[in-house]
Parts: structure tokens; sequence; C-alpha cells
């Protein structure tokens, strides 16, 4: 995998990520467990991910996944190409 990468992110109960913004990297998550949300978009807009949900994220979208739930979400990303140059959009 010289030319794409993938993750297993695990998210517990209120964890939430990093809002952020990928300038060269598309995204493609699939949501294996749980039920996390993603925030797209400027302004950030709420999508509910239950378990079997797929994200694509086009390039420069702003994104950041949350789990207000009370179980574990489990997502699995892959994106391409490797590098990730993410612009961090929050403190």
């Amino acid at each position: 995998m010289r030319h794409s990468r993938a993750n297993l992110w695990r998210y517990p109960p209120g964890a939430t990520g990093r809002l952020h913004r990928e300038h060269s990297q598309e995204e493609v998550f699939v949501v294996l467990a749980g039920n996390p949300a993603l925030m797209l978009g400027d302004p950030p807009e709420r999508h509910d991910a239950p378990a079997g949900t797929l994200v694509v994220v086009e390039p420069g979208t702003p994104l950041k996944w949350l789990n207000d739930s009370s179980s574990d979400a489990l997502i699995f990303a892959y994106g391409a190409p490797a590098e990730s140059k993410a612009e961090m959009l929050e403190s």
C-alpha cells in the first residue's frame, strides 16, 4: 500500500475527533460497529452513520467523527494518496 493508507479507528462513548480537512487525500470510511456521527462540510452538518454505513469524503471537505452513543464505534478508514496533509480547523 505505497499509494494509499488504511486505519482502524475505535471511538469509545463520548469520544470526538478533530475537525480537519485533507488537501489531497480522498477518504473512504466504513462503520463496522456502533452508531457514530460524522460532521461534514462548512459549516459542519451532522450525518448519523450506523454500522454498515459507507462514506466517501472528497479532498478539501471539512470532517470530524464523534461518538455520542453509549457503545464503542469502530470505523475502517482508507485514503489515497497515502500522504496526509491535513489542516486542523479547531484547537
